[in-house]
């Protein structure tokens, strides 16, 4: 049985669901930076960038697993329940700078291992 935290802290099992691997995953992501759907997609050998999408719009365990840290490959908000602007507000908070829309990706992007 997968618990709160193994997918709070990261831990990645067999036995998890996609969903639970997508959340462990993004509970990796540190404050001030972005992943994307697509770089989830890719560390849990799938193409399935939506799938991932899918399992964070019903993440429960937010904020602990922080899905407004995921952004779309071009840096572009996307998907978020509470809307894009908090989801803006959010992240400008912690420190992430925009290029209009866009999240400046050069200086955010951090890379998950597996």
């Amino acid at each position: 049985m997968v618990t709160k935290p193994q997918i709070t802290t990261g831990r990645l099992t067999k036995d998890m669901t996609f969903h639970e691997r997508v959340w462990a995953l993004t509970s990796r992501i540190p404050r001030g930076k972005v992943t994307t759907y697509g770089h989830i997609a890719a560390k849990l050998n799938t193409r399935a960038f939506r799938a991932v999408g899918q399992a964070l719009h019903c993440n429960p365990y937010a904020p602990a697993v922080p899905c407004h840290r995921v952004v779309g490959s071009d840096g572009k908000l996307t998907g978020f329940a509470r809307g894009l602007s908090h989801k803006k507000r959010m992240l400008k908070r912690e420190g992430v700078t925009f290029a209009g829309e866009k999240v400046k990706l050069r200086e955010h992007l951090v890379t998950l291992s597996r």
